[in-house]
């Protein structure tokens, strides 16, 4: 077997063991167990763990033989192996969009492993490990930088995305630097890069955990996961000559796959992460259904026409007070003209809210039905009236 096709191999069962360690963490976190610790109590998790592990081995043995322009995007495999594997095991069916991005994703990285010549194990020298490491801690400052300036949330979440895609790719290509070395027996000058490979990963952790701040998860992840493999392959086939097959022509179509091949991870991100927000919306959206149904049940019973407390429709309020009294008039005296005549009546909107559940109050022993009529005319759909006659008229 040529080195080739065996570190096509081990990124092949790497990618499947690190979507089996996340099916099962998935399986662990749904668990809901709350306790402190409670996943080292679990005996799942560290399945999980070792998979994880065996993921991570495997994936810097495959950096040791094979090209890195290869092996990196042979890595975003893990999300295509994720989608069956979740079908099976997990009984959780794919939506179109999934099943697209995943057919794209394959026939894209497919491409490139076609395109891919045999190259041998190169490494970076001392020199060149200062500059690319200086560069790229130089280039995801500035990209930080330039996300405290942005105000638009998901602007600012796409730059800090590429910083941490940038930091995880350049952390692939320092492992591969190290593995190389370590595989031709010289152990000890890889110990200064181990320094740089675990700043590169903790400041790609730190700076994915900040782009999911404020904008979701799809931007960033869709983001983190086509920068990664572009720029280790970049990379690659500048620093360590890597080359495609068939010249200029090989290599355009490479990035044609190369494009191909991200455009399926975006909508496979998008699906996931779509398909978990729906499963997270749909018990809230219970919720406020049972909700709105006890409100509408909150109405009085007699006044079913009136919108219940909170429903957030203005329910207008007046309180008709009665006539004043007239002084008794003795017979046969003269009959003066009021010069202040009293008002007929006295209409005070309120707008403090009142227990009758809604419509008007009027107190007095009856109106005209002219006066009715004005009345129901201003009103328009307002409600119901109330008319509750004075103690001393009951």
């Amino acid at each position: 077997m040529s080195s080739l096709a065996f570190s096509v191999l081990l990124s092949l069962v790497s990618a499947v063991a690190y979507a089996a360690g996340a099916i099962v963490q998935e399986r662990v976190a749904a668990a809901g167990d709350s306790r402190p610790y409670a996943p080292l109590r679990n005996g799942a998790w560290w399945v999980a763990v070792a998979l994880n592990g065996v993921g991570a081995v495997l994936h810097v043995v495959a950096l040791a033989y094979g090209p890195l322009s290869l092996v990196q995007p042979l890595g975003a495999l893990t999300i295509v192996f994720a989608l069956p594997m979740a079908a099976i095991f997990v009984r959780r069916r794919a939506g179109r969009t999934a099943w697209r991005g995943a057919l794209m994703a394959t026939v894209g990285l497919a491409g490139l492993l076609a395109l891919t010549g045999s190259a041998g194990s190169h490494t970076l020298a001392g020199p060149e490990q200062l500059v690319l490491a200086a560069g790229t801690f130089g280039a995801v400052a500035l990209l930080m930088v330039l996300a405290r300036g942005l105000h638009r949330p998901m602007l600012r979440s796409v730059v800090l995305a590429t910083g941490a895609g940038v930091a995880f790719g350049m952390a692939s290509v320092f492992t591969k630097t190290v593995a190389v070395e370590w595989t031709s027996g010289s152990v000890t000058s890889g110990l200064p890069t181990l320094l740089v490979i675990a700043g590169l990963a903790a400041s790609g952790l730190l700076l994915s955990q900040a782009a999911y701040r404020g904008a979701g998860l799809t931007a960033p992840l869709a983001t983190v996961t086509v920068v990664n493999p572009v720029v280790a392959a970049a990379v690659g086939i500048t620093m360590f000559g890597e080359q495609f097959r068939y010249g200029l022509t090989g290599t355009l179509l490479a990035l044609g796959c190369g494009a191909l091949a991200a455009a399926g991870l975006v909508l496979l991100t998008t699906e996931r992460v779509g398909a978990e927000r729906r499963g997270e919306e749909g018990p809230v959206a219970g919720r406020r259904t049972a909700e709105g149904a006890g409100a509408g049940k909150g109405t009085r019973e007699g006044h079913a026409d009136v919108p219940a407390e909170g429903a957030g429709v203005p329910v207008p309020r007046t309180v008709v007070l009665p006539e004043p009294a007239k002084p008794a008039v003795p017979q046969g005296a003269a009959v003066l003209p009021d010069p202040f005549p009293a008002p007929t009546a006295l209409s005070l909107p309120l707008t403090l809210p009142l227990d009758h559940g809604g419509g008007r109050v009027e107190f007095g022993a009856g109106r005209p039905a002219a006066d009715s009529a004005r009345r129901g005319d201003l009103e328009g759909p307002a409600g119901s009236v109330q008319t509750l006659a004075p103690p001393a008229l009951r």
